[in-house]
């Protein structure tokens, strides 16, 4: 089964292109322990919010921008195997330092819950990070393929919902206390794909309209918790 690792990291704005540079010089680290694809995204619209938000998530100050990266594997044993391997890779030491603060980056292992359309290689993505109650799996699921019916009529390319399977605490940071997770909850990293930031806020405003006056369903997670921003591609190894 496809396996995501799922990263979110804080860069100084000021180091975008060294930034760019690095994800390119790791890719190839990444495809020589059986990565099939990464793909590296600037944040260029991720609101503060009331009670998450990306922002907290990394402790990101003010003169940095989050990034949304995602890297796919065949399946988890294969990710396992090339992060045991890195580790001791004489070519992971000789890319020197990292332009970000990796003490405060937060990742995670995903399996796919429901992947529609095209999921990658979209010049902008929305980028989601939540946490769902374990016993609520399947009703998230559903509500999820329910809601690609409406991506997909105002222009929404694909989406990806992943479900945490190998999500680590950190010293730090990490994806429970950045989703300010309880406990039975599992962490979601998930994604939609738009030709364009202009047609994803337009399908925005046209769900909202559409929606207006009907009574909003009650989701199976807390959506006050709910992180989303949206992300300009920056890297994309099958380009």
């Amino acid at each position: 089964m496809t396996y995501f690792t799922g990263m979110i990291a804080a860069v100084p704005t000021a180091n975008k292109q060294a930034y760019t540079d690095h994800a390119r010089a790791a890719w190839p680290l990444f495809q020589k322990y059986g990565a099939i694809r990464t793909v590296e995204t600037w944040g260029v619209d991720t609101p503060k919010g009331k009670v998450t938000d990306f922002q907290g998530v990394v402790r990101a100050k003010d003169d940095e921008t989050i990034v949304f990266t995602w890297i796919e594997w065949p399946d988890r044993a294969a990710a396992d195997k090339a992060w045991e391997g890195m580790q001791n890779d004489p070519d992971m030491a000789a890319m020197g330092e990292m332009p970000f603060d990796g003490a405060r980056m937060v990742f995670g292992g995903f399996e796919p819950l429901m992947a529609e359309g095209q999921i990658a290689g979209a010049p902008y993505y929305q980028g989601f990070l939540l946490a769902v109650p374990e016993k609520n799996k399947d009703a998230y699921t559903a509500m999820a393929k329910d809601a690609w019916g409406m991506f997909e009529k105002f222009g929404c390319l694909g989406i990806a919902e992943n479900w945490g399977v190998d999500v680590p605490h950190g010293k730090l940071t990490d994806m429970y206390r950045g989703t300010k997770a309880e406990d039975g909850e599992a962490i979601v990293f998930s994604w939609t794909a738009w030709p364009d930031r202009k047609t994803c806020e337009e399908a925005g405003q046209k769900m909202q309209a559409e929606m207006e006056g009907q009574e909003m369903p009650e989701m199976p997670f807390d959506g006050m918790r709910m992180i989303w921003g949206g992300f300009e591609t920056i890297f994309d190894s099958a380009k």
